[in-house]
């Protein structure tokens, strides 16, 4: 009697695998040669040629893996032409880029170009900021009691208008913190205080745009009520140093954050063609780029002001280092990008 698993075509199948593996497994070598490389090293070394051959032997490895299922190969031979083609399909379709390639392409292009598109947004924080710095100035002229309303005791610090002029000044020149250990930790809190005001204003530009205005505008009016109480004791040059060494990069960052912001808040308020929430995704993306600008600004100017503005007591050399840094900023966001844009 003859053993069902022994009839002809149970015994041919291992034959019939063997010889369909045996005809094709040169190129599906060379296809696995191909994706090891550019597993790890990217497809970016490959020639002109090399780049044919990987597209040419993926599509025969799936016409191998449609006729190995159709005929019914056997189960190891199914998974190894699973797996291959699985991999062949991440290296000519996914994106080959690296976390290093990645962070280069977004710090060299998408950021500047993200801020050259945002021109309106950007206008409305840097607005919200001068509006408030010209009202605190002109407040406190009017009536210097209107600093105690704008400005908190612990950020006074004894800088009131009542101050005498020598007290106002060493203020703005002292060395007491001096040792590295301490100078990291102010670095660290300021770092932390600005970055929980930018992401404030940031995520509450959403609700149509007014609360970012509204804390980048009480920003600026703490400021101008602040810089107004030394002006009017004759140390507005001081005063202008003092702040310029890190204000240029952290006000700067805040007026950022307030047009990331914005630019979620004008999507709601003005969608375009567009639903309120295609809008919302569209503005999104330059938004988020915005915010990690303002995040790195913020980064910058903490070290600034927790070493720099410690260390460096010439008013000339604050004014040098705050001014050049904004230079370096506008340089590097209008300049930068602009090929891969054009492209």
């Amino acid at each position: 009697m003859t053993d069902p698993a022994q009839t002809p075509d149970n015994v041919s199948d291992p034959i019939r695998s063997a010889r369909f593996r045996q005809e094709r497994e040169p190129g599906w070598r060379r296809l696995e040669d191909l994706i090891t490389r550019a597993e790890k090293g990217g497809v970016h070394g490959f020639s002109y040629q090399e780049a044919l051959e990987l597209s040419s032997l993926y599509r025969q490895a799936m016409n191998s893996l449609s006729v190995a299922r159709a005929i019914s190969m056997d189960k190891a031979l199914l998974t190894y032409l699973d797996r291959l083609c699985a991999r062949a399909y991440l290296v000519v379709y996914a994106p080959q880029e690296s976390v290093r390639g990645a962070l280069t392409r977004l710090f060299t292009q998408s950021i500047p170009q993200a801020v050259r598109r945002s021109g309106l947004a950007l206008f409305i924080g840097f607005l919200a900021m001068l509006l408030g710095g010209f009202t605190g100035y002109a407040l406190f002229q009017q009536d210097p009691s209107w600093y105690f309303t704008f400005v908190p005791a612990e950020l006074a610090d004894g800088r009131t208008p009542e101050a005498s002029a020598d007290y106002l000044r060493s203020t703005l020149y002292d060395t007491s913190v001096r040792s590295g250990e301490g100078l990291g930790v102010f670095a660290s809190f300021l770092f932390s205080h600005n970055t929980q005001i930018a992401i404030l204003i940031f995520a509450l530009g959403v609700f149509a745009m007014l609360p970012s205005f509204v804390l980048t505008f009480y920003n600026g009016v703490l400021l101008g009520a602040f810089s107004a109480t030394f002006i009017d004791a004759g140390l507005g040059y001081d005063v202008l140093g003092w702040l310029s060494i890190h204000g240029v990069t952290e006000l700067s960052a805040i007026c950022v954050a307030c047009a990331g912001g914005a630019k979620l808040g004008l999507a709601v308020l003005m969608p375009g063609n567009r639903t309120r929430r295609a809008a919302l995704h569209h503005n999104g993306r330059d938004a988020v780029k915005l915010m990690i600008l303002a995040g790195l600004m913020l980064i910058v100017a903490a070290l600034v002001e927790g070493f720099l503005r410690q260390l460096v007591q010439s008013t000339e050399w604050r004014l040098a280092i705050g001014w050049g840094l904004g230079l370096m900023w506008l340089a590097w966001l209008m300049l930068a990008g602009r090929e891969g844009a054009a492209r």
